[in-house]
């Protein structure tokens, strides 16, 4: 089959799975998101060359709890807090030119860190005060695809300067501006159109910080497989790789996204 043909055949399936499940039910939802957290969980222990049983049962128990039982507002923070930590060790390691090697205790930091908590943190975007709202999670997909997109054709239409060519090659400055501000344009469509409700300025800072985190998710999971000296971190999906490299935006956008959530709640 044509390499083409197969990578949008294969996109098409991935997205309406996310569309229908987040959609159908909470439970569907929680399922969806469980099953990729334990496919991120192998392939990013196979990036890092760590033991994956023992990770894949941490995460599932974790994925469990947080789905079955409410937390409250101090444990939120703390996760936040531990999520944020990491993040910011990611992004000493994304621009650490000489590090090339992670040790065993920074191995389980990230694995929690960097894909577990934000798995939790994700699954509780889209819960507000009258419930669950698809509709949330589904526009922060929808932005992040935007970015990625708008990104890529601006790039490679008029991208002359190399955003961090050391790490991904084919991303440009002038790509990443031309994503974001296709982001923030498909923000304000999505808060007036699609949510509705919601004022358009908490939506265009979504889109700011959808465009930025996930940018910089995309080039640390490029860095973990440069480390690895791999292309993609899977193969369950063809013609795109793994579900971590679908994922790698998501994941740590929505730590930052929570962590905005936080602070409107707190100022409301």
């Amino acid at each position: 089959m044509n390499e083409t043909l197969t990578r949008l055949l294969s996109g098409v399936v991935y997205v309406a799975l996310l569309l229908l499940a987040t959609t159908y039910s909470t439970n569907s939802f929680f399922i969806l998101f469980g099953v990729f957290l334990l496919i991120t969980i192998y392939e990013f222990c196979e990036l890092i060359n760590l033991e994956k049983i023992l990770p894949i049962l941490l995460g599932g128990l974790a994925f469990y709890f947080g789905t079955q039982y409410k937390t409250n507002k101090t444990n939120d923070i703390l996760l936040l807090i531990a999520s944020l930590f990491v993040s910011i060790k990611a992004l000493l390691l994304l621009f650490n030119t000489k590090k090339e090697k992670i040790d065993g205790i920074s191995k389980y930091i990230y694995l929690i860190g960097y894909v577990i908590i934000p798995f939790l943190l994700l699954i509780k975007i889209p819960f507000g005060i009258k419930g669950y709202n698809p509709k949330i999670i589904i526009s922060i997909f929808i932005l992040i695809w935007t970015n990625d997109t708008f990104a890529y054709i601006v790039g490679k239409s008029i991208g002359k300067h190399k955003l961090l060519e050391k790490i991904s090659p084919k991303k440009t400055i002038e790509g990443f501006f031309g994503g974001l501000l296709f982001c923030v344009l498909a923000s304000v469509l999505i808060s007036k159109y699609y949510i509705g409700a919601s004022a358009t300025y908490i939506w265009i800072i979504i889109a700011l910080i959808v465009s930025v985190f996930g940018t910089l998710g995309d080039l640390i999971e490029s860095k973990f497989k440069r480390m690895a000296g791999v292309k993609d971190s899977g193969k369950i999906m063809p013609g795109h790789g793994g579900i971590l490299d679908r994922l790698d935006s998501v994941i740590f956008v929505a730590p930052f996204v929570f962590l905005f959530y936080q602070i409107l709640y707190y100022v409301s």
